[in-house]
């Protein structure tokens, strides 16, 4: 099947015009079925990264005795389906910008190599903030109005982050913001749905499941350095430079596990959570490889590995939170 052209998708209308979905097939690279194509778009690989902050935040709900199943289920359903839904308008977004070229690294992006559709792209982002939206409003009835709020600077975040007139993952802030809404908005607010209250103890162990989410980035941004100059993208690791950005990944790599350690020796989280130093291997082994001047593939696997060191964390966080908190 030949391949077609795909319209380019306009930030103001969000629902492009296009041609039709021109069938689950690369004409330059080998055939995807419909739903390794649409897998590929969501980035299953970066999902722990949603994952992770509600895991934190339930297991401090279990030590507290406030756990709520329903609130818990909800909360991953929100988590994720934001995520996938930023996945899928990042696809659409830097194909519009025609952000993604032929020779960037990683996984390919579906709109730009005429996979999926810019509308088809679109349609699916805002189906998946439906699906947040639905779940975030069952939390909304059990744990308070305030979360209103919430969902809507985090949609308008994921809107914006490569997309709108004013991109601001392309002006050197998707790290600060992946902090914030990965770091201290979804671990608080994993926590705050389950009777309301956000305790000192959510906030401190939110700080390395952000800095963690921000690495991930990093090291994402210091991959595609070359070719996000080239395009204009003005993404941290571009401003930065390589090597700096190359110490700004170990920085919050190695402040992850400050940030855990510090508050236990001062009483303000359990002191089992010191159990979660014993991780701290597995992060000096991707700063050793990034320091390294690693490029590419092996950045890649970084990125991946990243991802598996912030979900082991949160998973060490929640049990031994849950247990002894």
């Amino acid at each position: 099947m030949k391949q077609q052209r795909v319209g380019t998708p306009s930030w103001k209308s969000g629902l492009p015009a296009s041609t039709s979905f021109p069938g689950a097939i690369n004409a330059s690279g080998p055939k995807l079925t419909r739903f390794q194509a649409w897998k590929t778009a969501a980035r299953p690989h970066t999902l722990w990264a949603s994952v992770a902050p509600v895991t934190v935040g339930t297991g401090l709900a279990v030590g507290d005795g406030a756990f709520r199943w329903d609130a818990f289920f909800m909360t991953l359903i929100v988590g994720v389906a934001i995520q996938v839904a930023a996945n899928f308008a990042n696809d659409a977004s830097d194909a519009a910008r025609s952000a993604d070229t032929p020779d960037r690294q990683g996984p390919p992006r579906m709109v730009s190599e005429g996979i999926i559709s810019p509308r088809r792209m679109w349609t699916a982002t805002w189906a998946m903030v439906a699906v947040a939206l639905a779940a975030g409003l069952y939390l909304i009835l059990i744990a308070g109005w305030v979360l209103v709020w919430v969902g809507i600077l985090s949609v308008l975040a994921m809107v914006t982050y490569v997309g709108g007139p004013w991109p601001y993952g392309y002006r050197g802030l998707g790290e600060l913001f992946v902090f914030v809404f990965f770091g201290l908005v979804a671990t608080v607010g994993a926590r705050f749905v389950h009777d309301a209250t956000a305790p000192v103890d959510a906030w401190v162990l939110a700080i390395p499941m952000g800095t963690l989410a921000s690495a991930i980035l990093v090291a994402n941004n210091l991959r595609d350095i070359e070719t996000d100059a080239r395009v204009g993208k003005r993404t941290l690791a571009v401003m930065m430079g390589e090597a700096r950005s190359r110490s700004f990944y170990a920085a919050l790599v190695w402040v992850s596990f400050v940030v855990v350690g510090a508050p236990a020796a001062f009483g303000l989280t359990p002191v089992a959570t010191l159990a979660t130093l014993g991780l701290a291997p597995l992060g000096f082994r991707a700063v050793r490889t990034v320091s390294g001047a690693a490029r590419g593939a092996a950045l890649t696997e970084v990125l991946k590995s990243t991802s598996r060191l912030q979900m082991a964390t949160a998973l060490a966080l929640a049990v031994t939170t849950a247990a002894w908190g």
